[in-house]
């Protein structure tokens, strides 16, 4: 799986449009499954006011997910299914590595002339860059209250 680092700010015009940043548009393309969309998945966060976005793999983690762990009909499954999968975007990228945001996930992001992609490992998020700062500022000062560490992972094979 793609890994997606790093902290990216791109205009977006008077249509709407934005380029994904071409580490992001090369990593997702690497893993469409030969499945023929060339693009990215975004929906709207739904803890923050700002954008999700993914390629087909991971948006086919998310729901092989909730079906594997949330009984279906429930709540859960419900609420979980309307804020991802039914309140995703396709959007595919133009020759110029471009996507249109739509009305609404720029209205949820207050996203207008610029929009900062934040890379999150498998997936990233697109932030209104002032909304960002702060959100950035506020984690780093939970973290360092915390004391937050992370157990890593097995080496992967053949070493790191």
């Amino acid at each position: 799986m793609a890994l997606l680092v790093g902290r990216h700010l791109n205009k977006v015009d008077k249509k709407g449009r934005v380029s994904v940043p071409k580490q992001f548009r090369d990593a997702l393309v690497s893993e469409t499954n030969g499945s023929g969309f060339v693009g990215v998945y975004i929906f709207p966060f739904f803890k923050y006011p700002a954008l999700e976005g993914a390629g087909e793999a991971f948006m086919q983690r998310i729901s092989e997910s909730m079906d594997n762990n949330l009984d279906l009909f429930s709540d859960d499954h419900e609420d979980m299914a309307s804020i991802t999968l039914e309140s995703a975007y396709q959007l595919s990228f133009d020759s110029e590595g471009r996507v249109v945001l739509p009305d609404e996930l720029c209205r949820h992001g207050e996203i207008s002339s610029e929009a900062l992609f934040v890379g999150r490992g498998s997936r990233f998020q697109i932030w209104a860059p002032k909304l960002y700062e702060k959100h950035s500022a506020n984690a780093f000062a939970r973290a360092r209250e915390k004391g937050a560490t992370l157990h890593l992972g097995p080496k992967p094979s053949g070493g790191e």
